[in-house]
């Protein structure tokens, strides 16, 4: 999706209710019964003309709105929900971009009619979202669920526990199918989130770093896989490999949504030199290693670990230390995705060691949906022993979509 075209009140995403679904859910409560029976269209305008609208509504349908005259037209901030704050304006404060809900009526070909039409400015979403990203850079954590007990739920984040307490106010994003885009998760509750699940979450943390109470949250259910390619079926779109974790064999579908990238062969040594370096520290250590791998002070991968991080050490996608470095490996390595050359399953070759993030539509089923799978990765998986310590984040996806435009964590 394109920066500022999508309503969001919170959070890259971030973990955000698209900021429409959120002003339809209030305008309805504030609304009489008569006019929530009425049909309503949510969406960006693509075109405008006189008293017609080209909507391209976000269920993927183009519609001609036509607004009635005598229309009540009003504009919200993006993150506002309370009509008795929005302004009224005229049809000619509309323009291509702008992102709008109509209520009224629709035809049998397919036109609408509008009797009111709530606006929000693109310009206006662009800079909230640029609040919500650095928001998110700044008070984001995440890990994977350990465990949930009541109203709080622990994620480990490396080799650390941090105690993450919801509230009645929590706002609950859940990811779904193979898509971790933020216009594709769907309001969640408490209740979903299991342990194993990957989390990532906005508030403001304790001193220590050791719990945070948390305003946003958003979790899905997604694998992470590490193996050389056994098969391809090209014909099917498929990937067999035994993963290195659990030793079993997994078939991994390739679809479009999968984003396939390749670690370039100085970057992918850089990296196998961190990864060697966490290894070294767990055994002096008494077999603890540091979180994601990373190096005692002073070792030659530090450099890795920097251009890893990438500007603006951790991003919504990893989770952050004091000072906002980038910590955990999975984070690093997602941090750098978007810069990383792309490739298609017909780039893939037997024998090839791949790094993958996966959805699972059932537990303990063997056949998985890639999210995102970056080969280039033998010296990595070289340098560990069994499963890397550094893994993939499903949260910052490459090729421009997600926490990057959406405000959030991706």
């Amino acid at each position: 999706m394109q920066t500022g075209l999508s309503f969001r009140t919170a959070m890259l995403a971030a973990v955000l209710l698209p900021a429409g679904a959120v002003i339809v859910q209030h305008v309805e409560a504030q609304a009489p019964a008569a006019a929530q029976a009425a049909t309503r269209q949510i969406g960006t305008v693509k075109a405008i003309a006189g008293s017609s609208v080209t909507l391209a509504a976000d269920g993927g349908a183009q519609t001609s709105v036509t607004v009635a005259d005598g229309a009540k037209i009003l504009q919200l901030a993006p993150g506002s929900t309370d009509l008795k704050l929005a302004q009224s304006i005229t049809l000619g404060d509309i323009a291509a971009g702008d992102r709008i809900l109509v209520t009224g009526k629709g035809a049998d070909d397919g036109s609408f009619t509008a009797t009111r039409v709530i606006l929000m400015k693109s310009t206006a979403i662009a800079q909230k979202n640029e609040q919500e990203k650095a928001d998110w850079q700044r008070r984001g954590s995440g890990g994977i669920v350990s465990a949930v007990n009541g109203s709080t739920i622990t994620i480990s984040s490396g080799t650390r526990k941090i105690a993450v307490e919801t509230s009645a106010s929590t706002k609950f994003r859940r990811y779904a199918g193979d898509s971790v885009k933020f216009e594709d998760a769907k309001p969640g509750t408490l209740a979903q989130v299991q342990a194993g699940d990957q989390l990532r979450v906005r508030g403001n943390k304790s001193e220590d770093g050791s719990s945070i109470q948390a305003d946003e949250i958003v979790s899905g259910s997604f694998k992470n896989l590490s193996g050389l390619i056994a098969s391809i079926d090209h014909s099917a779109g498929t990937v067999t490999m035994k993963d290195l974790a659990t030793k079993k064999t997994v078939t991994v579908s390739v679809t479009p949504n999968s984003d396939l990238r390749k670690l370039p062969p100085e970057m992918a040594a850089r990296l196998a030199a961190r990864e060697r370096g966490g290894a070294a520290a767990a055994g002096a250590n008494g077999g603890t290693p540091r979180a994601g791998g990373a190096p005692p002070a002073g070792a030659p991968s530090d450099a890795a670990g920097r251009e890893a991080r990438g500007p603006g050490g951790a991003g919504p996608g990893g989770a952050a230390g004091p000072g906002g470095a980038a910590r955990s490996g999975g984070g690093d390595l997602a941090q750098m995705l978007s810069r990383l050359p792309t490739e298609t399953i017909g780039d893939l070759k037997v024998g090839e060691a791949v790094m993958i993030v996966a959805s699972q539509p059932d537990a303990g089923a063997s056949s998985m949906t890639a999210v995102t799978m970056l080969s280039g990765v033998e010296p990595i998986l070289a340098a560990s022993t069994g499963a890397p310590s550094m893994t993939l984040s499903p949260w910052n996806m490459g090729g421009g979509t997600g926490a990057a435009e959406a405000g959030g964590p991706q």
